[in-house]
């Protein structure tokens, strides 16, 4: 799975004009068809309808599902939603509270909480080395009350840094940020690695 941008037309100029790289072994990707159909239930209005494009290495031969960076894997939300639970949460709220504001299921918005939580450190720790990495002049998160605000604090301040290092972006939201940053993976089993890098 490559995170992309999340325009479809330019994802397929990319893959036409050999843009696109393998994530395991750099070689150039090709289209090869596309995954199976997903719906994604958006912060507000009906459901997207996606079906993600499928590409193939030319080096390596492996294939890979092209996901929009709005997206996550394996959640049936858009990560904007799973962002704005996130960041209650590290201001303090409760899955509860969280899933009846957002209009999801309480099992729902907890497993995404105790994915977050399990992992808070090694996420603050990646995502602050980005920011270090990418601000000329890094600003680093303020302190915070818990694990899960300070890793949250510090995927603010990275998307922040990414901002301010390529404007020509435009204004880029801080949960596709991280999705990008991740890979999609931000709750993925296994991520991040250890000894990963934000290279």
């Amino acid at each position: 799975m490559l995170t992309v941008n999340g325009d479809q037309g330019v994802v397929e100029r990319q893959l036409a004009g050999g843009e696109l790289a393998c994530p395991p072994c750099g070689g150039v990707l090709g289209p090869w068809g596309h995954a199976r159909l997903r719906r994604i239930r958006m912060p507000d209005g009906p459901d997207a309808e996606l079906v993600p494009r499928r590409s193939r290495c030319g080096a390596c031969r492996a294939t890979h599902v092209l996901l929009p960076a709005w997206c996550l894997l394996r959640r049936a939300d858009a990560g904007e939603v799973i962002g704005a639970a996130l960041q209650v949460a590290a201001a303090g709220g409760g899955h509860r509270k969280i899933a009846l504001m957002l209009g999801r299921p309480a099992p729902t918005v907890r497993g995404w909480l105790r994915r977050l939580s399990g992992r808070a450190e090694p996420v603050r720790v990646f995502f602050t080395v980005l920011l270090v990495r990418t601000a000329p002049d890094p600003v680093m998160p303020a302190g915070a009350a818990s694990p899960v605000a300070a890793a949250v604090s510090a995927i603010a301040g990275a998307a922040a840094a990414v901002a301010a290092r390529w404007p020509q972006l435009g204004e880029v939201p801080v949960w596709v940020a991280a999705s990008a940053a991740s890979g999609g993976l931000l709750l993925a089993p296994g991520w991040p690695p250890a000894g990963s890098n934000t290279n």
